[in-house]
């Protein structure tokens, strides 16, 4: 009996294993959901929507996409760390979820190292540095000229504590020397209004939410929190090229799964994205949102995010910056 159970075993693994392989083949099989921790109309939904619409042309399927805000994008990033892992539902996140977050909180619904696999970032938002159009700063040198004598208090803008625009310019006082009382905002927009109206005098914002305004001369670009230029603000210097290397504040914005998708289906979901992102229509519509196309793949997007930790992790523990 023993000996029959071993052959018949023997047997129906190779099975089990030809129809995994159909099964990988096949997929995808119905509608895809894609989960956006924010809410319509954010920066990370407009990405996807634009992205998912050409990606579901190659797949042969539809992708829906479910918006799940809250908690800092914490509530939907757990959201795709428990779905799943059959390919059918995956989602975007941004370096406050996967990084900055693993910081700021002691407690965590998910792990992003254990329990969500990056698929490829999406795209670039790199902060801008920027004055009031009447500003009697006219220039990088002259903020950091300005911070350092203190003739008067500067205080500046941000998204909030711990993000991205409000740690690109702690970074940048770091490096420099330079001191600036920090404003907390509930949101861009809100951020805007403070330097309109003369509350606070610079801050480094994304292109979406100051790009209108620097083309009508209310807001002045001193320089782009970069590597490299961007594509739509080509004669603004990077901070690096200004004299102040190894900053770079983006708002970037990547596709995730959870962990333990086949690596067929992965490898399949992952080339349909990164196609899709690369269509030069897809480009043209990101970059008329102010966003920067950057599919990189599994490997590189997960690499960026080890970096985007060892950048912040210290500045925040330093800061000592905590949510709960």
């Amino acid at each position: 009996m023993r000996k029959f159970l071993r052959t018949a075993l023997v047997a129906v693994l190779p099975l089990t294993a030809l129809a995994s392989v159909a099964q990988a083949a096949d997929w995808p099989t119905k509608p895809l959901t894609v989960i956006v921790p924010f809410g319509p109309g954010s920066s990370p939904d407009t990405m996807v929507r634009v992205v998912v619409e050409q990606a579901s042309t190659t797949l042969g399927q539809p992708i829906v996409v479910q918006n799940k805000p809250g908690a800092s994008g914490n509530l939907g990033t757990a959201a795709i760390a428990k779905a799943t892992p059959d390919g059918y539902t995956f989602g975007v996140s941004i370096t406050g979820p996967m990084v900055n977050n693993t910081v700021l909180y002691s407690d965590l619904p998910y792990d992003p190292k254990k329990d969500i696999d990056p698929l490829t970032l999406g795209v670039h938002q790199h902060n801008i540095l920027v004055v009031p159009g009447d500003s009697p700063i006219k220039s990088f040198d002259d903020l950091l000229k300005a911070m350092k004598s203190q003739d008067k208090p500067y205080n500046f803008p941000s998204t909030g504590a711990g993000t991205v625009s409000h740690l690109s310019v702690e970074l940048l006082l770091e490096r420099t020397g330079g001191k600036a009382v920090h404003v907390p905002y509930s949101s861009s927009p809100a951020a805007v209004t403070s330097l309109l109206s003369g509350d606070t005098d610079f801050a480094a914002l994304p292109p979406i939410s100051v790009m209108p305004m620097i083309k009508d001369g209310r807001l002045r670009a001193l320089a782009v929190v970069s590597k490299e230029r961007m594509s739509f603000l080509p004669d603004t210097a990077t901070i690096e090229e200004l004299g102040v290397p190894g900053i770079e504040g983006s708002a970037w914005i990547g596709f995730v799964a959870p962990a333990g998708i086949p690596a067929d289906i992965k490898g399949k979901l992952v080339s349909a994205l990164t196609e899709a992102i690369k269509t030069p229509t897809v480009q043209e519509r990101l970059k008329n949102q102010f966003m920067e196309p950057a599919a990189d793949g599994p490997e590189a997007f997960d690499k960026y995010m080890d970096d985007e930790l060892k950048r912040w992790e210290p500045l925040i523990k330093r800061l000592n910056l905590s949510v709960n």
